[in-house]
């Protein structure tokens, strides 16, 4: 049995290699500061920052970070679905649609009236479970960086 359930301190070791195996995914990577500022933002309930594990006896096999943010279109807050990862091993058992429907259970209960997330235009086996749960925008992302 799956179990989907908030991070606690002591999943540091467990999370980091999804962490790292995400941001390998997107050809990315990060400095050791900006993981552990992530780490700690997502075990502080003070910041609107929140992360979620799929827990399959007893290892974590999937983790969700959302957070929280105002909007000028609505009086709830949205909620931005920002890392969704499954380890490889356990693709294919719904533990992605899990830890999106845990996120849209928690923005509800939190007050907030939208749930939405970005994805790459290539991740198409992403986007197959996307279109199942969610409705595309439309909209395009434009980003101009900063530093």
């Amino acid at each position: 049995m799956i179990q989907i359930r908030p991070f606690q301190s002591d999943d540091r070791q467990a999370w980091e290699p999804l962490w790292q195996g995400y941001l390998t995914f997107y050809k990315s990577s990060l400095p050791a500061e900006v993981t552990e500022e992530t780490w700690r933002r997502l075990n502080d309930p003070v910041e609107p920052m929140h992360g979620l594990a799929a827990v399959l006896d007893g290892t974590i096999i999937g983790i969700g970070h959302y957070l929280y943010h105002r909007s000028t279109w609505t009086t709830g807050d949205y909620c931005y679905l920002q890392d969704l990862f499954t380890a490889e091993e356990a693709r294919g058992r719904g533990i992605g649609r899990m830890l999106i429907k845990a996120v849209y259970e928690k923005a509800r209960a939190d007050g907030a009236s939208r749930v939405y997330w970005l994805t790459h235009e290539t991740n198409t086996a992403a986007q197959a479970l996307y279109e199942k749960v969610a409705s595309r925008s439309g909209f395009i992302q434009y980003r101009h960086l900063l530093g």
